[in-house]
């Protein structure tokens, strides 16, 4: 697989990377043959988060005895308290899980707001250096969904990577970020290269961001089948044809940018509503009847929302979050069994769907681990 240069870090990395997240879904073993067979087709970089539930610990359970075949970053989560020995802690913890002595690139995690940004530069920024004179991390970076901070990261010649949402759709990186990044070479790394799941095609999404020489595409990955169709991509021509770019612009239209890309940084929500869920009410008709319950659950805790607008000033892309709910239990109520047990035409392909009372334990399976990923910022896409 051809590689990129990572920036001032001087790591040579593969064109593509792989995101930690979606591996906490599959079973364990499933899921540490599916960052094995990323190391056998030539990935290099992996990227993961103490957030990430059991992300690392899988990660480290699958390089072991490969260390020196891969890149690993992760992410330390300080940014409300910012103090020294919270992130001195968090860091050996993750060095614990990942089964290693050292970490190739520590990234402050979800930086999005400049308030967040100023503390972390003080006892967070304080351990990092530490921890680099040390030798137990090897180059900083930071990750975040808002432009402003990530603009100011970029400039100011503290960090070596920059982590920001990119794929075709949410675009505006193209204009400036990415330019930004190249002239202080600092890495970038690109989140959500499938909009948190929202695109489909992998073939448009990847190959749009290997257009950018400076990128390395960053998607989650849950299933062997993914990780090959992906390399796939990257071994083969990056041309976008003009069929492929006009495919593109219809789906930026019919998508819009109006739409959750399960981040959970509205959450948590004082009425306990599942926003990102409820966000996502939607998707139902792409993953399948299971996630009807899951979604069922989640209208119910909307019914809860008063509305008061805490989850808008924490959303990194400043979407109308209260305005979307009404709108997305609206929809689920329109395509709902009308009690619990008429079947009613579905809008899976028009297959009869039925809701029986013996689903009950399964939805509350469903929604127990559910709440317990989603504590790991679990994202609802297959890929990311």
């Amino acid at each position: 697989m051809k590689t990129v240069r990572l920036g001032k870090t001087d790591l040579e990395v593969s064109r593509i990377g792989i995101g930690g997240i979606p591996i906490q879904r599959p079973p364990e073993d499933e899921a540490i043959r599916v960052v094995q067979r990323a190391l056998d087709l030539g990935v290099t970089f992996i990227d993961t988060a103490r957030r990430y539930g059991t992300s690392e610990e899988r990660i480290g359970k699958a390089v072991a005895g490969r260390r020196d075949q891969v890149v690993i970053a992760t992410k330390i989560f300080d940014r409300d308290k910012g103090d020294k020995a919270t992130t001195l802690e968090q860091l050996e913890q993750s060095l614990k899980s990942l089964n290693t002595d050292y970490i190739d690139l520590w990234q402050f995690h979800g930086i999005n707001a400049f308030e967040e940004y100023e503390r972390v530069l003080g006892g967070t920024m304080e351990a990092a250096q530490e921890a680099l004179q040390t030798g137990k991390i090897r180059h900083i970076g930071i990750s975040s969904h808002s432009m402003e901070v990530a603009l100011k990261a970029v400039s100011s010649g503290l960090f070596e990577t920059i982590q920001f949402p990119f794929n075709f759709v949410n675009n505006d990186p193209a204009d400036e970020l990415v330019p930004l990044a190249r002239e202080h070479d600092v890495g970038f790394i690109a989140m959500k290269p499938l909009a948190g799941g929202q695109l489909k095609d992998a073939n448009l999404a990847i190959k749009y961001l290997l257009q950018f020489d400076n990128v390395v595409p960053d998607p989650g990955i849950q299933k062997v089948e993914e990780i090959e169709e992906i390399v796939g991509i990257v071994n083969g021509s990056w041309e976008l044809v003009s069929q492929e770019r006009q495919k593109m612009e219809d789906i930026r239209a019919a998508l819009g940018r109006r739409f959750c890309q399960w981040c959970n940084y509205c959450l948590p929500c004082p009425q306990e509503v599942d926003i990102p869920c409820l966000m996502n009410a939607r998707a139902i008709e792409n993953y399948g009847e299971g996630f009807v319950s899951w979604v069922a659950k989640a209208v119910e805790s909307g019914r809860n929302c008063i509305q008061c607008g805490e989850c808008e000033e924490k959303c990194p892309f400043h979407l109308p979050i209260r305005e979307m709910i009404v709108e997305h239990i609206e929809f689920f109520e329109s395509v709902r069994p009308l009690d619990g047990s008429e079947s009613r035409q579905s809008i899976f392909g028009g297959k009869e769907v039925q809701k029986q009372s013996g689903r009950r334990g399964r939805l509350s399976k469903e929604i127990s681990e559910c709440n317990t990923v989603n504590s790991g910022n679990w994202i609802g896409g297959d890929r990311l």
